[in-house]
C-alpha cells in the first residue's frame, strides 16, 4: 500500500516543526561559534603583526592593545597623545574599527536572544521569526566586515606597516565570524521559504 503526505487531520506527522526546529537550533550553535570568534578578535592583539627571526622579535596591534616581544608586555593602544598630527588619521580609523567590533558584539547578543525566543516559542514565531532574525545576523555581520575591510586598508596604505608586516590570526577569525553568521542568514531565509509550514501532516492510503 502506497501513501502520500497531505495537510490535515489527526495522527500527524511533524516534518515541517521538526525540519524548522533543526534548521534553527543548528544555526544557533554555529552562530554561537562566530559570536566566540568575535569576542576572541577582540581580545586577542593580534590584528596586525611583525615578527622577525634575527634578531628574534615580535610586534603586533590589536583593537585596544599592542604588545611587544622586547618587553614582554602590552600597552594600551592607541593612546592620547598618538591621536594628534600625523597619526590622528589612523587614530580615528582603528578607533573606528574598535567601534564596529563592539558594535557587532552587541547586535550578536541580540540575535542570540531572538534565537532563544524563537526556539522557545510557538509556530508562529518560527513561522515568521525568520526575517527578523537574519536582519539582525546580517547587521552583525556587515559590521564585521567593515572591521574587516578598514584594517585591511590601513596595512597597505599606512607607512607604519611596512614589508614583514601581516594580517594577523584577530583579523582572520573576525573574517571568520562574519562568513559563519552570513551562512547562518541565508540558512534561515532559505528553510522559511523552501521548507513546508509548520501545519502538520498525515499518511493516507494513495488512492490509486
Amino acid at each position: 500500500m502506497e501513501f502520500d503526505l497531505v495537510p490535515g487531520g489527526s495522527g500527524r506527522n511533524y516534518t515541517g516543526i521538526l525540519t524548522k526546529t533543526i534548521v534553527y537550533a543548528s544555526t544557533f550553535v554555529l552562530f554561537l561559534v562566530a559570536t566566540a570568534f568575535t569576542l576572541a578578535a577582540i581580545t586577542i592583539p593580534k590584528w596586525v603583526s611583525y615578527h622577525s627571526d634575527k634578531p628574534k622579535f615580535h610586534y603586533s596591534y590589536g583593537l585596544h592593545h599592542r604588545c611587544s616581544s622586547l618587553t614582554d608586555a602590552c600597552a594600551s593602544f592607541p593612546q592620547y597623545d598618538e591621536c594628534h598630527g600625523e597619526d590622528r588619521y589612523f587614530c580615528s580609523m582603528w578607533r573606528t574599527v574598535g567601534f564596529l567590533m563592539s558594535f557587532a558584539v552587541v547586535i550578536e547578543g541580540i540575535a542570540i536572544v531572538a534565537y532563544l525566543v524563537i526556539l522557545s516559542g510557538g509556530k508562529q514565531l518560527r513561522e515568521s521569526g525568520w526575517a527578523v532574525l537574519s536582519l539582525i545576523i546580517v547587521l552583525s555581520a556587515m559590521a564585521q566586515a567593515a572591521s574587516m575591510a578598514l584594517v585591511a586598508y590601513l596595512f597597505d596604505n599606512d607607512d607604519r606597516f611596512f614589508v614583514g608586516w601581516f594580517l594577523d590570526e584577530s583579523w582572520l577569525m573576525c573574517i571568520a565570524s562574519w562568513c559563519i553568521s552570513l551562512f547562518c542568514a541565508v540558512t534561515v531565509v532559505a528553510s522559511a521559504r523552501v521548507l513546508p509550514s509548520e501545519g502538520g501532516y498525515e499518511l493516507i492510503p494513495d488512492p490509486s
